[in-house]
């Protein structure tokens, strides 16, 4: 299999497929995820293949900001997982996952008969992802739907047509992607989300960044940063809670280290902000 060309946010896709492929080898693991080694491996050149281990942090600037980096993706991926299969048992029959990257929930973890999983992200992540999964021979666990589109743009209209149905609850996942928009494109992206949804479904995504602030200060300051620093836009910051709340929504904030303290994982640069989740309750 040729090896792909994913530039920008789809690169950062590989990057947290590594992660995930080197927590999955862990005795301790946090999840399992048995495709995201076969993702590194068809790009081998992206990224190095070691991981920095406390000493090298220490001495390597870049190799500091990489592991806190790390420790942020591997406890958002347990924390996201862990409210799917809440959302999934409490009634969401359909879950969507905007800009799923190389995600493999809908093969790793277990689902509910009947649930519909829909992925959506850009078509060039995505033909990569079929290509690497295809090769693998992997086998969902539930029906699943891939929807190539730019979630900047109005798709709701053909997640319509490939057969999400607005009036049954659906969970919803935006992990790792409002950071990458700005505050108008975050807006729209969650009044699609909020017209599209039913009473009792649910959301889910990061509340600020799970990285300390001097963290993503550093990140902006280093230049072999600079290629996924300035993708960075801020979504909607601090105000979603308040967005959210304006829109039908009901909000719970999950404290980031309070969460990897209950995993007992050390986090220290790492766990600073928060997730958030929300329930749908007051639909026109």
């Amino acid at each position: 299999m040729d090896e792909p060309e994913l530039l920008g946010v789809g690169k950062t896709a590989l990057g947290v497929a590594q992660i995930r492929a080197h927590e999955s080898q862990r005795p301790d693991q946090l999840f399992d995820d048995p495709y995201a080694a076969a993702f590194v491996a068809a790009a081998p050149t992206a990224f190095p293949d070691t991981f920095p281990g406390r000493a090298e942090a220490a001495a390597d600037p870049l190799a500091g900001v990489g592991a806190a980096f790390a420790v942020s993706a591997v406890l958002r991926t347990r924390f996201f997982d862990d409210y799917l299969r809440q959302a999934s048992a409490a009634g969401c029959g359909q879950v969507v996952l905007l800009a799923a990257g190389l995600d493999t929930r809908a093969y790793r973890l277990p689902w509910p008969a009947d649930t519909r999983l829909f992925e959506l992200d850009l078509p060039a992540v995505l033909d990569f992802k079929e290509r690497v999964l295809h090769h693998a021979a992997a086998v969902a666990g539930c029906e699943r739907i891939v929807l190539p589109v730019d979630l900047r743009d109005d798709w709701s209209a053909a997640a319509r047509t490939a057969g999400l149905d607005p009036s049954q609850p659906t969970a919803w996942l935006c992990e790792g992607l409002l950071i990458y928009l700005s505050a108008d494109e975050a807006d729209h992206l969650l009044t699609t989300v909020s017209d599209l949804s039913a009473s009792r479904s649910q959301l889910a995504f990061e509340h600020s960044s799970t990285l300390h602030p001097a963290v993503m200060a550093h990140a902006r300051s280093m230049p072999a940063m600079k290629p996924y620093t300035c993708l960075w836009k801020g979504g909607l910051g601090h105000d979603a809670p308040d967005w959210l709340i304006r829109h039908g929504w009901s909000v719970s904030i999950h404290d980031c280290a309070a969460f990897a303290a209950a995993h007992d994982r050390a986090a220290p640069g790492a766990a600073a902000g928060a997730f958030l989740t929300a329930t749908r309750h007051n639909c026109p």
